[in-house]
């Protein structure tokens, strides 16, 4: 059996109600304890705070006197924590820089160290290219005098009546 459109309705719009009842307890709950934490500290702030026993003058109507508070263990309390809090950031600042200097100390040295480590193999291989040129330039020069000498042993033994096995097969 179908439902009325009327009861279509009806259920939609519960629906619809039970979505914004629950949209409206889940901001509560999210936004409530911030400011019910709000207000309770306001409350507490009126209720410990001293009564100030200042001697104003009209003159200085909107400006709180220069000593009211002065005797409150809380404003002591406060600027001590205050100090205290400061001291620590500027300490724990201390120890970051400190601790960013030494590592980029090491990352120095270890650079230096890799540089020199390199420039030894770069003039090492300078120097062995060196020894390969000048053993070239030196085989060089042996092979030009030996195919010298062999032109003249060629040609001595060719004036004697030598004959080449080479030239005959190739003159054929």
């Amino acid at each position: 059996m179908a439902h009325s459109p009327e009861r279509k309705f009806r259920c939609k719009g519960v629906l619809r109600f039970a979505f914004a009842f629950v949209c409206v307890c889940l901001v509560g709950y999210v936004v409530g304890p911030t400011l019910f934490i709000g207000l309770k500290n306001k409350s507490t702030a009126r209720a410990s705070c001293p009564p100030c026993f200042c001697d104003c003058s009209s003159k200085t109507d909107s400006v709180s006197p220069p000593d009211c508070g002065k005797h409150s263990p809380d404003v002591k309390a406060l600027k001590k924590d205050i100090v205290d809090l400061l001291s620590e950031e500027i300490a724990l600042q201390k120890i970051v820089s400190n601790e960013t200097l030494e590592r980029t100390k090491a990352q120095r040295k270890y650079t230096k160290r890799a540089s020199s480590y390199y420039r030894k193999m770069a003039e090492k291989c300078y120097v062995g290219v060196e020894t390969c040129e000048e053993g070239r330039q030196r085989v060089e020069a042996e092979l030009e005098e030996e195919l010298k000498l062999t032109a003249l042993w060629k040609k001595r033994a060719r004036e004697l009546g030598w004959k080449d096995s080479k030239r005959l097969h190739n003159t054929s």
